[in-house]
């Protein structure tokens, strides 16, 4: 067994969160080293450090026979329970067909955990470990983060861009990142700044490249990085959604939640960093502790490789100090 599917396998004996709030980053970063090119050394040296920090899994639970999937939707302490769930449900159909029946329902809660739901789910697909899929889908459900209506914008702006300067940013200080992007959902004038994009097949790249411009311009702002690995991961997940309509509800539901991150992160423009090769990224990033790091290259470079253009070397550049 690869130390990847060992530490896989082996990370359903964690808790989805440690120290008070915190995503357990684990599954995800293993993934990221993996695509990034790391040796099985690397793999395991990172997952045995980072696992010092974890909690213990709690003790299963099971779903009750009959209630509905939805019906716990942003209990944290529900995650236990929708483990079972979610384990048994992908026993008895495809992955595929699990996701398309919950997806178009978490996307109304994408924001959960500061889009660490999103991220985790996302990597679990293509990792295809079904017990990490279970776990990932478990943690987007008990910390699912609706921020409004769920009604798509009806807008005639294009250019989330041109919105993002007319969203009041939160004044008190918040210890977590989807407490802040609470807050700002709440301000005035966020509902009808959101409600004025346009939302059209091009949305979901013209958000993700904004957010590779804002990190890289802000210096690597550590709210403005989730934004970017959360439209990657949402990139890999809208296939799932069945339907243009339905995948454009989706890619509303995201928008909303990336705009309350972008108004709580307070993102400032500063002198663009340096470009760095990517040799020299990628192995700044395998070489790193920092979670958040790898996870920001792996996602830089995946959509470099899609969509191109510099925005993604730029942001990914930031992270190297």
């Amino acid at each position: 067994m690869s130390a990847l599917q060992d530490w896989l396998a082996r990370g359903a004996g964690f808790d989805c969160e440690y120290g008070g709030g915190l995503s357990n980053h684990l599954p995800m970063v293993l993934w990221a080293l993996h695509r990034l090119g790391a040796d099985e050394a690397r793999i395991d040296s990172f997952a045995r450090g980072y696992s010092t920090r974890l909690a213990p899994a709690p003790a299963t639970q099971r779903w009750p026979a009959g209630d509905p999937w939805q019906a716990r939707l942003g209990d944290r302490a529900a995650w236990p329970a929708y483990r079972s769930l979610f384990v048994d449900w992908l026993k008895a159909e495809y992955a595929g067909d699990v996701l398309a029946q919950v997806l178009p329902v978490l996307m109304q809660g994408v924001g959960a955990a500061a889009f660490h739901g999103v991220i985790r789910t996302a990597y679990a697909v293509q990792s295809a470990h079904r017990q990490e899929l279970a776990d990932a889908l478990a943690y987007w459900a008990c910390r699912w983060l609706p921020l409004g209506p769920c009604e798509a914008p009806a807008g005639t702006e294009p250019d989330p861009a041109r919105l993002l300067p007319a969203l009041a940013v939160p004044k008190e200080e918040h210890d977590l990142i989807f407490q802040a992007m609470t807050a700002a959902a709440q301000l005035p004038g966020f509902d009808a700044t959101v409600a004025r994009l346009a939302i059209d097949e091009r949305t979901l790249t013209r958000l993700a490249t904004l957010a590779a411009e804002v990190h890289a311009a802000s210096g690597g702002n550590f709210v403005v990085l989730h934004l970017l690995t959360s439209a990657h991961a949402v990139r890999e997940l809208l296939p799932f959604v069945d339907g243009p309509e339905a995948q454009r509800a989706a890619v509303a539901d995201y928008w909303r939640a990336y705009a309350a991150a972008a108004a709580a992160s307070g993102a400032r423009p500063r002198p663009e960093p340096a470009l760095r090769p990517w040799p020299d990224i990628v192995a700044h990033a395998i070489a790193s502790d920092d979670d958040h790091v790898i996870k920001l290259v792996h996602s830089a470079q995946e959509q470099h490789r899609l969509l191109g253009g510099p925005a993604w070397q730029a942001a990914a550049s930031a992270v190297m100090g």
